[in-house]
Formats: structure tokens, C-alpha cells, sequence
């Protein structure tokens, strides 16, 4: 149930195309959107640096601590 807000969240950091709402996904408009990005480098630096920002975040610590 979370994807649709990680694929927004990504896609707002340019790491990633418009999310595809499930209901209109279909084989064309999925290849569409890894053909493009495939072809613009922004996307892999976008993604290289949210890689780099995570890595240094402790998601269990701030699970438990949020549990606690």
C-alpha cells in the first residue's frame, strides 16, 4: 500500500518517472517509462544521491525508538 507514496516521493527527487496509477498500467506505458529513463542520466544521479542519503540513515533505530 505504500508504493504509490515511495514512487511519488522518488519521482519528486527526480530519481524516478510520474508514478503509473495501476489502473491505467499497461505494458506500453511501462516500457515507455523505463525507455526514458534509460535514456536521461538525471535519473541516475537523482538516484545515486537518495542511495547516498539513505545509506545513512538508521530506519530499525527510528522504528524501535518510534515503538518505545
Amino acid at each position: 500500500m505504500d508504493q504509490p507514496f515511495w514512487a511519488a516521493r522518488l519521482a519528486a527527487l527526480g530519481a524516478a518517472t510520474a508514478p503509473i496509477p495501476f489502473a491505467s498500467l499497461t505494458e506500453e506505458r511501462l516500457v515507455e517509462a523505463l525507455r526514458e529513463v534509460v535514456r536521461r542520466q538525471t535519473y541516475a544521479g537523482a538516484a545515486s544521491v537518495a542511495a547516498r542519503h539513505m545509506a545513512t540513515e538508521d530506519g530499525v533505530g527510528a522504528a524501535v525508538k518510534a515503538l518505545c
